[in-house]
Formats: C-alpha cells, structure tokens, sequence
C-alpha cells in the first residue's frame, strides 16, 4: 500500500517490484494476474477497516500486517532463491524506500478510519501522477506539457470527489491528500531501487516496516490489550490475513508485469477503483454518488490518457534501440 495497488503513470512499479521486469508474449495472462492481484489487495484494505472498527488500534494493525507481509514473504521466496535474495545492491535506496511505503500505509489506514473504502482508493490515484508532475526535477526526464495538464486534471477529479457538501469527514480527506504525497515518495524511490530483483524488495519493505513498528509496539500494546482480549476468532484471523494479502498481492503483481509490458498493464490498474468499490458495497454498503463517480472517472480517465501518450513516446525511442 501501502497495502493497495500502484496505478502506473507510465511506470513498471508493480507497487514492491521496481525494477524493470522481462515480459513474455501472454499479456493476458498478466491482465488476469493483474486483476487478482487488485481484488487480493482491495480485501487487504477492506480487513484493516474492519478489524480497525472493531477497536484494534492502526499501529497494531500494521505491525501484523508488515510481520505477517515479512513472515510469508521469506516461506515463499527463500526456498526458491536462497537466503542471497536478501542482498539488495542500494541498501540505503530499500530503507528509504521502506520507510515511505511505511508512512503511506499508515496514513491510508488513517484515511480509510474516516473515509468509505471507493473514496480513499480514489483520492490516492494522485500520487502516479504526481511523479508525472515531478518527474523533471526528481527523475531528471524531460518536461511535457502533457503531464502537467494530465495532473492538473486528475486534481480536478479529485476536487470533485472531495467537494463540499460531498459528506466526506475532512480530516480523512486531508489524510488521503497527505498519503497521496507519500505513496509518490514510494513510487520515486522505487526507481532507484531499480537494480535489485524485485523479489528483494518484497522482502525489504516488509522487514522495514517490521522493525520500524516493532520499535514503537511496546507503546501500543498496553492501551490494544483490553480490545484483544475481546477479539473473536474470526477478528484474529481478518488482523493475521492483512500481511497474508498484502504480500500475495505483491507477488502477483510482479508475476503479471513478468507477463506483459507495463505499457499494456497501465490501463488496467485503474480498475481497482471497482474491487474498492465492490468490497465497499457488500461489507458496508457504501457506495459512490453520481459526482464522486464523475470525480473518479475524471482521475482514471486522466492517468490512462497520459500512460497512453508516455507509451506511444517511448516506442520510436525502443524502436531506434532495436536497431
């Protein structure tokens, strides 16, 4: 997330995996493991808000979610790959980029307190692009008019969604806006890790917000204890589930950009406003009025007008390469 999908502004980011990732000739298959992923990790959103409206305390909820992320990775991973896939070439990169994964998760969990699951979704589909709108000074590439009008757009989307008079609590809007910010630090700094596997980074991000909570738990636990204690089974095992998602979600992820090029996978990833959506509906039966999903589509239609124009750039540029 964060716990949630990247939407890709042009990108590769497969929300763990930075790095640029083979593709094979079966872009389907990677739509559909695309399309999984998102609803895997549109159920990791909607157990955080709801185990977190049964009284868990967010820095608890997010322990379990990175411990169990961390845990699970390293059962899958390292019997296939060894315990070398723990090596990272830009150490100092990981942490960073750990750390605002980190910050994103817990502003979204903070947002999604406040706001129905559709809405907070929605509002963080600015952080890709944002990267757009800064990418001339933090990525060094090029300014384009195209970025700018695409980012100025999709704020209008967002403006719509947040609008007075929307029923929206504003701190949850505010915390929405803050961790769309933070979740653009994520996607930055996941270009710089861009030489490590992207297997390392699953691992990296879960261990980073491990040991980042783990410092800050025992100050946690104490006020959480009366609530666990009342905590049923099934609470238990929604609370143990969000690391379970969160790191399968990535997983595949990484398995679908492993199948198609990014360039086919961007437009898609704005369909997780449906899985949101979807999950809003049947577990609190929220669901977006009239303008929010005028507000959504302007944010959607923007991003993949402008993944669209990045990618039909980049062709005559792979093309020359080829030759």
């Amino acid at each position: 997330m964060s716990s949630r999908a990247q939407p890709a502004p042009a990108r590769t980011d497969a929300r763990t995996a930075a790095a640029p990732l083979s593709s094979s000739t079966q872009p389907l298959l990677g739509i559909g493991l695309l399309l999984l992923s998102m609803w895997v990790l549109s159920t990791l959103d909607a157990s955080g808000k709801w185990v977190m409206a049964a009284g868990v305390p967010m820095l608890l909820l997010s322990w379990v979610r990175y411990a169990a992320h961390l845990a699970v990775a390293l059962a899958l991973i390292v019997p296939v790959r060894g315990w070398r896939i723990l090596a990272s070439r830009r150490p100092r990169e990981q942490v960073l980029r750990g750390g605002a994964m980190l910050c994103a998760t817990l502003l979204f969990f903070t947002t999604l307190r406040y706001l129905p699951q559709a809405e907070a979704t929605a509002i963080n589909f600015l952080a890709p692009l944002i990267v757009l709108l800064l990418a001339p000074w933090v990525l060094r590439e090029p300014p384009r008019l195209s970025r700018w009008v695409a980012a100025g757009i999709a704020f209008l989307g967002v403006l719509i969604v947040i609008r007075p008079g929307g029923g929206l609590d504003p701190t949850g809007t505010m915390f929405g806006l803050i961790g769309a910010f933070c979740f653009s630090v994520q996607y930055i700094a996941s270009r710089r890790v861009a030489a490590d596997d992207p297997l390392t980074s699953v691992i990296w991000s879960g261990g980073v917000g491990t040991v980042v909570l783990s410092v800050a738990l025992p100050y946690a636990i104490p006020a959480a204890l009366p609530v666990l204690r009342d905590l049923d089974p099934l609470h238990w095992c929604v609370l143990v589930s969000t690391g379970v998602t969160g790191c399968i979600g990535h997983l595949l992820q990484i398995a679908a950009y492993r199948k198609a090029p990014a360039s086919t996978l961007a437009p898609f990833t704005y369909l997780q406003i449906v899985s949101s959506t979807t999950t809003g509906w049947l577990i609190w039966g929220h669901f977006p009025d009239a303008l929010t999903w005028l507000g959504i589509a302007v944010i959607c239609g923007s991003g993949i007008t402008i993944g669209i124009l990045e990618w039909r750039r980049a062709r005559p540029r792979a093309g020359a390469g080829g030759r």
